[in-house]
């Protein structure tokens, strides 16, 4: 295969991961009021992050985040100012979706394309994305902490959906490292 045909073969799956992930993200098995999910969104976006490497998982992730972003202009608009709002672009979207495409560099510490490799990959980059979500908890949505500590409110607010996701993700990426191994040799 050319390299011209190779790279049209991972963008056409790198599109069908970030429809997997956008449909995967309306199934919610448990949402909080102000926003954060747990759902297997972020599975695919991992699949192809290990499949292809960390540059077709970093935009993958990306593109998610920016479509993610479209869904839910709604929740850009409840911050007030301009800045805020580039904050909750950047903070809520766009780099905490587009993070997640690190995961294989972090797997590359415990053997790469392993069951171990998997599970620590997934965990490091979940860890980056909750940082961005705690970030934007104290920035932009303490108002939301009802008078206890800022940080506190964002550390249990964003870690409440993203611990109970990154064990998830980790388990269910372990699982198919062991399982189907093929499905992640080197591309």
């Amino acid at each position: 295969m050319n390299q011209t045909n190779s790279k049209t073969r991972i963008l056409v799956e790198g599109a069908l991961m970030v429809a997997l992930a956008t449909v995967l993200s309306y199934i919610k098995i448990f949402e909080l009021p102000q926003g954060g999910t747990i759902s297997l969104e972020m599975i695919p976006l991992f699949i192809m992050c290990f499949r292809h490497g960390t540059k077709w998982g970093l935009f993958t992730g990306f593109v998610h985040g920016f479509i993610q972003m479209i869904l839910g202009f709604s929740n850009v608009l409840y911050c007030k100012t301009l800045v805020a709002q580039i904050g909750c672009v950047l903070l809520d979207y766009l780099v905490a979706f587009t993070v997640l495409g690190l995961a294989f560099q972090f797997a590359k510490l415990f053997g790469g394309r392993t069951v171990a490799g998997a599970a620590f990959g997934t965990f490091a980059a979940c860890f980056l994305r909750f940082l961005c979500h705690f970030i934007s908890g104290m920035w932009l949505w303490g108002e939301y902490a009802g008078g206890q500590a800022v940080w506190l409110y964002s550390a249990v607010y964003n870690g409440s959906y993203m611990l109970v996701d990154t064990v998830i993700c980790m388990l269910c990426m372990a699982l198919l490292m062991k399982a189907a191994p093929k499905l992640f040799a080197q591309q």
